[in-house]
């Protein structure tokens, strides 16, 4: 099993995504931003939270236009997996990997802490580790995490249990609580919650693990 992660000026979250692909068996390979290709054989793409490119313009919108972002986009839309977290949610969505857009806070405040998520669907390879309705605590750190969608799409996304991931109690003013979700063929994630953050025991707690345990497994069955 192959990873890369990608890596933006600004990047400041791709070391530990390593560190999680490594620990779920995963070979990873760190990307520039300015590489226009990725390497061969490669199975899924992490793209790291962080603050690319400063945050300038919009966050996420000068990467999304990188050109390793081509490449990216290529790679999804082959079928590959890809896993954005937070930066890289908001990455996504810019590409239109994923939609929506990832606005402001409703506090107009950075918000750092571990919050209480739930586990909505099992139904993909990042969640098929956990159990319909698991509560797990996984940290955010953002300013700019409030998940917005028009109502067709936000439909879309509950009629086609798209919606990976719920906030138990709003801490940006997301709608619907939405903390991730997933593309229309099941093999892009986007949240904003940071399980990397709470792989490890050091980290104090565990409950983001079984997302790289269930990517592990998906592709090994595959």
């Amino acid at each position: 099993m192959r990873a890369a992660v990608l890596v933006f000026p600004g990047s400041n979250c791709d070391r530990d995504l390593e560190v999680a692909f490594r620990e779920a068996g995963f070979s990873v390979e760190m990307v520039w931003h300015k590489e226009q290709t990725l390497p061969d054989g490669i199975d899924l793409v992490g793209v790291p939270g962080g603050f690319s490119y400063g945050d300038y313009l919009r966050c996420g919108a000068i990467a999304a236009q990188s050109p390793i972002s081509g490449a990216l986009k290529a790679h999804a839309e082959r079928g590959g997996y890809v896993f954005g977290v937070c930066n890289g949610f908001q990455i996504l969505t810019e590409t239109r990997l994923l939609p929506g857009a990832l606005l402001q806070n409703a506090g107009v405040k950075y918000i750092c802490k571990t919050v209480t998520l739930r586990v909505e669907t099992t139904e993909s390879a990042f969640t098929n580790a956990y159990k319909p309705g698991d509560e797990i605590d996984i940290p955010i750190a953002h300013h700019e995490g409030n998940y917005q969608v028009d109502p067709e799409t936000l439909a879309r996304l509950q009629g086609e249990d798209r919606v990976a991931f719920r906030y138990l109690e709003a801490p940006n003013g997301s709608t619907d609580n939405i903390a991730g979700i997933l593309s229309e063929n099941r093999r892009v994630l986007g949240m904003m919650p940071h399980p990397e953050r709470r792989s490890d025991p050091a980290h104090g707690g565990t409950d983001g693990a079984a997302l790289f345990a269930s990517l592990s497994e998906a592709l090994v069955s595959a």
